[in-house]
């Protein structure tokens, strides 16, 4: 950080505000966005990164706790995904996702990250994704207790699957919606 002076007294000058991120990782997905989740892909058959509060919204067949370690079991058909943000989580869930898709254990994914896309492990989900909605507001996500939290930096919500039309009229409402076009 560096220093200016104000009034003759020094001040520290703030860093980015995702420099005070506190590392906790247990925020929830307000319901409005599993459900269209739910109705993109029919089912939620598995939440790999998951709690059991966390699952009386998300509802899968199979979830994975951060005791289960879900990095290490099968992800099964219809996966929604709201991984941990801190590193090296992040970059863990998002090498599991791909490899998962690309394996052909998942069919179809929605997943929920924020919005890094000068990263390494966004870029290498974006480059496999059929669709993707740019959240126009910060989530509210909510805290173990119920109270909402404040997001440091805004939201993406890709999706992995065959049913991009599906996507973009469940997710347009929260933002804006785009998806590739094969060549």
């Amino acid at each position: 950080m560096s220093n200016s002076k104000s009034r003759g007294k020094i001040k520290k000058e703030k860093g980015a505000h995702i420099s005070h991120n506190s590392g906790d990782n247990e925020w929830y997905t307000p319901k409005e966005y599993v459900e269209a989740a739910r109705k993109t892909m029919g089912t939620i058959d598995t939440d790999p990164a998951s709690s059991e509060i966390a699952n009386k919204t998300v509802l899968a067949k199979r979830y994975y706790t951060k005791e289960d370690n879900g990095l290490t079991k099968k992800w099964k058909r219809n996966v929604w995904l709201n991984p941990p943000y801190a590193q090296p989580l992040i970059t863990e869930f998002s090498d599991a996702l791909v490899n998962k898709i690309k394996s052909g254990e998942i069919k179809q994914a929605v997943v929920l990250v924020n919005n890094a896309t000068e990263t390494k492990w966004f870029q290498k989900i974006l480059e496999i994704c059929s669709a993707i909605c740019l959240v126009r507001r910060r989530i509210k996500f909510l805290k173990p207790e119920g109270k909402e939290g404040a997001p440091l930096q805004g939201q993406a919500i890709l999706y992995f699957g065959p049913n991009t039309i599906e996507f973009n009229k469940q997710f347009a409402k929260f933002g804006s919606t785009a998806w590739k076009i094969n060549s």
